[in-house]
């Protein structure tokens, strides 16, 4: 399973910017999906994750009202909408992929993910 991260850059304070991730996958229906972001001197914190079925979502405080995961299981693609963005959202971000189902209280836990991708910079500027 390969994972393709892209939809980064540098931004001004109140900007937008979407995220794509790309799953080379059979069945992108099969496997839950979250993003997860990395600061300079700052642990991989949670950022959002949804459902097989696009149903469940789940979102960090810190970005909830702002940013909207979503995912097109034809296009093998999940999203992350990322509005009003603020100098404190800049961190490399990575999605991530679990083959399976996963239940809400589990979304915000690196290690229920099987696979990572690459990451992508995004940078907001004050």
């Amino acid at each position: 399973v390969q994972l393709q991260a892209s939809g980064g850059g540098l931004v001004q304070t109140g900007g937008s910017l979407r995220l794509s991730c790309v799953a080379s996958v059979r069945t992108f229906s099969s496997y839950a999906m979250g993003w997860f972001r990395q600061a300079p001197g700052k642990e991989r914190e949670f950022v959002s994750a949804i459902d097989l079925s696009g149903v469940t979502k789940r979102y960090r405080d810190s970005v909830k009202g702002r940013f909207t995961i979503s995912r097109d299981n034809a296009k093998n693609t999940f999203y992350l909408q990322m509005n009003s963005l603020k100098p404190e959202d800049t961190a490399v971000y990575y999605c991530a992929a679990r083959n399976g189902r996963i239940t809400s209280s589990y979304m915000g836990r690196a290690e229920s993910y099987d696979y990572w991708g690459q990451g992508t910079q995004v940078t907001v500027s004050s």
